[in-house]
């Protein structure tokens, strides 16, 4: 008789609780157990897609702690892994259909019970990630935020690990497909021309980008629509890589570049974009956000805000709780970002001065931004670990996928919204269609 927590007893559970998955769930993945054997988890899986398990303490931590946190500790130092494709193709075959569902609902939970009980005690070396935020990374009291060392953390990964997915632009916000099967490349610069377009750029219009990444936007706007363009970023890294681009592409005269906190800026402008740059802002900070750029403009200048937005919530409590797996991304990817609904920005923009001209859902483009940007680095990973090592290329890895299933799923979202500042009564300004966005250049 096998002692219930020998290492042949974990072995004879685990077969035998795959084994009885493999019917409901009916999928192309197979599970490839610490001794190098492997059980397909459907009668029909070729064995082109594998999960990895480097131990029975594997199946104990989750049995502990069944958290999405301690599903990517385990990812993110190997314990788990994934072969035959990237994540993006992992969680495809992961997928369950509606029957499958219904057939796993009649597993015995006795069961399950009866065959994990083997790893009760069952533990696995798990060190603390060294790539999480080690201050406080959700910063909704005000005077503990520290937007400079937030940025920084996410973005001075440095410009060498960017350039590994993001395409040639370096352009780290959603792109814009004006047919589902173009390029990425394609797609980022539609993206760019379409915020021009947005924002009606004029040859010698004033155009300041808050946040303004490696430069691209800033760089568009001046070559294709003859603006004077400045960028501001709390990167140092992006900052030297975007003054570099400006002179390489002989724009000196027209587009210029400093390490500023919005907050501080001062100037006066025709237009400003704010791509991808009030999400790290904190909620609380939109009406002074929103109050900045409307003294920062001209009236009737136009602003466009493009952010991720989660779902309106019912309740105060549902606001305030951080879903499993926005603390992923508070501690290992984005420290002291913050999204609030549409409904909400469009509300902050009335607040501070501004009229709400067109408001513009990109989710699906965003799916498919970061399905290329998850592709990408997966093909890049030998030189991504050599970067940045193991640990945090898994956790980008996660992220960007686990982003993809989000906007495929649309438990997030991410919209456009254009305002113009309406200082004085009268007619807004603008077009009397969206035809302007559209026509050929």
């Amino acid at each position: 008789m096998l002692n219930l927590f020998s290492a042949d007893s974990q072995l004879k559970s685990i077969k035998d609780l795959l084994n009885s998955l493999a019917e409901p769930l009916n999928l192309n993945v197979s599970v490839r157990l610490w001794n190098g054997e492997v059980v397909p988890l459907g009668p029909n899986a070729d064995g082109k897609y594998i999960i990895a398990i480097a131990g029975p303490g594997v199946i104990g931590s989750m049995m502990r702690r069944p958290t999405l946190e301690m599903l990517i500790r385990l990812y993110a130092t190997g314990h788990i892994d994934f072969e035959g494709g990237d994540l993006i193709d992992i969680s495809e075959a992961l997928k369950t259909r509606d029957s499958s569902r219904e057939r796993l609902r009649k597993i015995s939970k006795l069961m399950l019970a009866k065959k994990t009980l083997p790893f009760l005690f069952a533990k696995t070396q798990i060190a603390d990630l060294k790539q999480g935020f080690q201050k406080d990374s959700v910063g909704r009291v005000e005077s503990k935020r520290k937007n400079q060392d937030y940025i920084q953390f996410h973005y001075d990964v440095g410009n060498e690990f960017y350039e590994l997915f993001l395409g040639k632009e370096m352009m780290y916000t959603c792109a814009y497909f004006r047919d589902w099967s173009n390029s990425l490349d394609q797609a980022q610069y539609d993206k760019m021309d379409m915020i021009c377009r947005k924002l009606q750029l004029q040859p010698g219009d004033r155009m300041l980008d808050i946040g303004c990444g490696w430069g691209g936007l800033i760089c568009h706007a001046a070559k294709h629509y003859g603006v004077k363009a400045h960028g501001i970023t709390l990167s140092q890294q992006q900052h030297d890589y975007a003054k570099a681009k400006i002179a390489e592409l002989g724009l000196s005269n027209q587009v210029s570049v400093e390490i500023c906190d919005y907050a501080n800026h001062q100037g006066t402008y025709d237009k400003i974009s704010s791509i991808g740059m009030s999400e790290h802002i904190g909620a609380a900070n939109y009406p002074r956000y929103f109050s900045k750029i409307n003294s920062m403009l001209r009236d009737r200048g136009l602003v466009l805000n493009h952010a991720i937005a989660r779902s309106s919530k019912s309740s105060q409590k549902l606001v305030k709780r951080i879903r499993p797996e926005r603390k992923f991304l508070l501690k290992y990817i984005f420290p002291g970002s913050e999204l609030i609904p549409v409904g909400m920005t469009t509300d902050f923009l009335e607040q501070t001065g501004f009229e709400v001209n067109d408001v513009e859902s990109w989710r699906d483009h965003y799916a498919i931004t970061l399905r290329f940007w998850c592709k990408n680095l997966s093909a890049n990973k030998e030189r991504a670990i050599e970067l940045v090592g193991a640990e945090r290329y898994r956790l980008w890895v996660a992220y960007l996928a686990g982003g993809s299933v989000g906007f495929t799923a649309g438990s997030i979202k991410i919209f456009q919204v254009v305002a113009n500042k309406k200082a004085a009564k009268g007619i807004s300004g603008m077009p009397p269609t969206r035809e302007h966005l559209y026509r050929a250049a």
